[in-house]
């Protein structure tokens, strides 16, 4: 019987040890502090975003999954980098038809050089406008 007594009183010192330890009694934290995880692979602020960025990007976890600050920085940034492409490309395709539609209406390359660019009614076509 006087062994149970033992360890159980052997069982509450180690356990009040550790907790001691643990919460940071007698002045030193045993468990300090940390400042939370921050990005570690920022995108590019100088440079548009490629592939490979986002390929190297590792966004930093918390108790719940990523943190949502990081996750939400990182993807308004590609959300306005993927604005900003397709803005220049409906420009750069809207010139690319401009370009087209000149090219189709443009001068008539089966005349004669010399000749005068004639319309549909077969007058020079300066008469046509009525100039």
């Amino acid at each position: 019987m006087n062994v149970f007594w033992f360890l159980l009183l052997t069982m509450a010192v180690v356990v009040a040890a550790v907790t001691l330890a643990v919460v940071g009694g007698g002045g030193s934290a045993v468990l300090q502090d940390v400042e939370p995880e921050r990005l570690t692979d920022p995108l590019p602020a100088n440079r548009p975003v490629g592939r490979a960025d986002i390929e190297a990007m590792r966004l930093p976890m918390s108790v719940r999954g990523y943190r949502m600050a990081d996750v939400d920085e990182a993807l308004d940034r590609l959300g306005a980098e993927l604005a900003e492409r397709d803005a220049h490309i409906a420009e750069l395709e809207s010139a690319l038809a401009g370009a087209q539609a000149s090219a189709v209406t443009g001068p008539d390359l089966f005349k004669r050089p010399g000749e005068p660019l004639t319309g549909e009614s077969g007058a020079p076509r300066d008469e046509e406008d009525g100039r």
